[in-house]
């Protein structure tokens, strides 16, 4: 399977690893599987530093490269095509991110890793849940 981890999976994964379900972690471990995260979740968890909501044990250049390597990700990137997905995107609310990434994952035909009920009900979506 190709999952498209959302931002908190990611994070949790890393900080809170008691907060991802059995069955989404061992879809994580699965070597199998391919591991892909976009670079609007880098942003978001850069604004989440920002505010003071997270912190980090390592610079964030460094814990970024750290989780790269260990997850083996790969970079779902935001294509032109991505952007023309947007367009027609008809998910129940306006928060871009969530937007991105669900345009992400239809255009890439990606699996949603989320906890995310207002995502987890987007037609359409494929979507492993956190439950």
């Amino acid at each position: 399977m190709n999952l498209l981890l959302d931002t908190h999976i990611w994070i949790w994964n890393h900080l809170e690893p008691w907060r991802v379900s059995a069955r989404v972690h061992a879809a994580l471990s699965d070597a199998r599987n391919e591991l892909w995260l976009s670079p609007v979740s880098i942003w978001e968890l850069g604004q989440l530093l920002r505010r003071g909501r997270i912190r980090l044990r390592w610079e964030f250049g460094s814990w970024l490269e750290e989780s790269v390597r260990a997850l083996q990700l790969r970079e779902a990137s935001f294509t032109w095509r991505v952007a023309a997905e947007l367009k027609a995107l008809a998910i129940g609310h306006e928060d871009p991110a969530d937007r991105f990434l669900v345009a992400t994952a239809k255009t890439f035909d990606l699996t949603l890793v989320t906890a995310d009920e207002r995502l987890i009900s987007v037609p359409g979506l494929k979507v492993l849940a956190n439950r």
